[in-house]
């Protein structure tokens, strides 16, 4: 039996679809209803558990860490997500995980994921995490270094998603697994800076197409999907500085720069794209985090914990309250009132100590005439050894031109399944049943 090959083309929609024809032949298209949050790190989950947020917990692509005290975004260890997954769910499968999330202690045989060297002097340098361990130096040796900076960031294009399909293909070859996971992350760059609608998103899915030739000419049984699509986005909502003006958020101050103090405030939001997790520490404190959230110009709904519930999104980690945009509102993590008292790291691509998404790394500033050349600058010292910054990120949430994470107004600006399957749609949840049944070469689930 041929292998399953799995590709994760995120952003992937029925209307970029008509732009990607190697990609369309792989099979009919079935609108996909994905879980709210609609992100990467919950929607990756439910595929691979088949499960709900309020069962396998990946609330987002992060939150707050009540026991830590601290927010935390794109954690890797698979140990986060509850429930089993798809990579032990037939016995004797050989599987193949190259970059879906939370892949770091997965049960997948062999693995490929981001991970940057961060060198003790503060440079951070482009690499991956693999296993066996031998696997790194061999895809090293014959595609070059993790291409990082292509992957996420102002840089961010089509050379992180070929390097990526290189790999699967070379992991196919010579590996030879039963199963196959890739994730293709490249529409989600352009689509995030100009939206779904113009000529840059025909273009990226285009170019995705190209890159994608090679991997499905291979000898195997294709599934495409997506774990969202992406609309446009006009209205940044300022969430965190609405509760500082209301007294809820609490800052606290070094070196003239303003940080997020989540011991002390009394309600805080976690913002990820459309949606928002609100910490309230003190039950008291509800109905008013949620009266200053819900008088917001761009916040649909403030789901309490009836609302959650209604959706699947009521676990622990969860915040007490959660915000959903409007459709072409998305809610920003910026809580300090004055761009000089921001925190250094704002005007980095550091998604590490943001406590919140923060789609402005896409760009470079374009206020600022010589960002090019201090990028340039702060290259050249990172490559003679010296430590360096690139403060080259906007502070203007104006430029984002498209979101995602709440569930879609219209099937068309939805993700999409495209295998051998033959419903017109299906729920996120059933995905996993699918895939299982693909496996063992039975018939589809109903």
């Amino acid at each position: 039996m041929p292998p399953l090959v799995v590709i994760n083309v995120v952003g992937l929609t029925p209307r970029l679809l008509a732009h990607m024809p190697g990609v369309a032949k792989v099979g009919a298209a079935a609108a996909l209803r994905p879980v709210l949050p609609a992100v990467t790190c919950s929607m990756q989950a439910t595929l691979l558990t088949g499960a709900m947020p309020r069962d396998h917990g990946i609330v987002g692509n992060g939150w707050y860490f009540r026991d830590l005290g601290e927010v935390l975004l794109w954690r890797q260890h698979n140990a986060l997500i509850q429930g089993g997954q798809l990579w032990d769910a037939v016995p004797g499968l050989r599987t193949a995980n190259v970059c879906w999330w939370y892949a770091m202690g997965a049960a997948s045989d062999l693995l490929v994921t981001p991970r940057p060297i961060y060198h003790a002097d503060g440079r951070k340098s482009p690499d991956c995490y693999t296993r066996p361990p031998s696997l790194h130096d061999d895809l090293e040796s014959r595609f070059g270094p993790f291409p990082l900076f292509s992957y996420w960031g102002p840089n961010a294009g089509i050379a992180s998603s070929r390097w990526i399909v290189a790999a699967a293909r070379h992991i196919l070859h010579e590996e030879r697994p039963d199963l196959l996971m890739v994730y293709v992350p490249h529409l989600d760059y352009d689509l995030q800076r100009y939206g779904p609608d113009g000529p840059e998103a025909v273009r990226a899915a285009q170019a995705v197409d190209a890159a994608l030739a090679p991997l499905l000419a291979e000898d195997a049984t294709v599934v495409v999907l997506s774990e969202y699509g992406i609309t446009n986005a006009t209205t940044p909502v300022d969430i965190n500085r609405a509760l500082r003006s209301a007294g809820l958020l609490e800052v606290h101050t070094q070196a003239g720069m303003e940080y997020l103090d989540p011991w002390t405030s009394r309600a805080f939001a976690v913002a990820d794209h459309q949606i928002a997790h609100v910490y309230v520490r003190d039950p008291a404190d509800l109905r008013r985090a949620r009266d200053v959230i819900a008088d917001l110009a761009g916040v649909d709904e403030v789901l309490d914990q009836a609302g959650k519930a209604k959706y699947g999104l009521d676990h622990e980690r969860a915040g007490e309250l959660v915000a959903v945009a409007e459709p072409h509102a998305w809610f920003t993590y910026y809580y300090w009132f004055s761009d000089d008292r921001a925190p250094d790291f704002a005007r980095l691509v550091d998604i590490h100590r943001k406590p919140g998404y923060d789609p402005a790394e896409l760009f470079m500033d374009p206020a600022d005439p010589l960002v090019k050349v201090r990028a340039g600058l702060a290259l050249a010292r990172k490559r003679l050894g010296f430590r360096y910054t690139m403060p080259v990120v906007p502070l203007d949430p104006a430029l984002v031109r498209g979101s995602h994470g709440r569930l879609p107004d219209d099937p068309s600006d939805g993700p999409v399944l495209l295998g051998p399957f033959d419903r017109d749609a299906y729920d996120a949840t059933e995905v996993k049943g699918l895939l299982t049944a693909v496996i063992r070469g039975g018939g589809l689930p109903r």
